[in-house]
């Protein structure tokens, strides 16, 4: 088994504390689903990083309120590139998988999927 690192982003339209809490668990709950993850141990740790509009809640949260109680995770804020998409929440998780990197599916849902149109499973 390897190590792979899963990337994902998703938006959300205000800096609210549910609204950050709902996107966050969205955004992991489909990461782990494409990626056939069903068991917490076997992720490694999680990044989460916000833009600089996102600050009433820690992403991190959210997971631990799916049962991620023994990852550890790290919330940070995205360096202000002018122009750069706002209001977003992004995600590194580092996990336990036989999946060949080509096979990882990384994850950006809503406006985040216009941050890389080309990963197939952009949504």
């Amino acid at each position: 088994m390897a190590v792979r690192g899963i990337r994902g982003a998703i938006s959300v339209e205000a800096d609210e504390p549910d609204q950050i809490r709902d996107a966050t668990r969205e955004l992991i709950e489909e990461i782990l689903k494409r990626n056939e993850i069903t068991d917490y141990d076997d992720v490694i740790s999680a990044v989460f990083t916000t833009t600089h509009d996102i600050v009433s809640a820690f992403p991190a949260e959210a997971a631990r309120l799916i049962g991620m109680t023994t990852v550890p995770l790290l919330c940070s804020q995205e360096i202000p590139v002018p122009g750069s998409m706002p209001k977003c929440i992004r995600i590194l998780l580092h996990v336990n998988t036989e999946r060949a990197p080509s096979e990882i599916e990384h994850i950006y849902l809503r406006e985040a999927a216009r941050l890389r149109p080309d990963m197939k499973s952009a949504q």
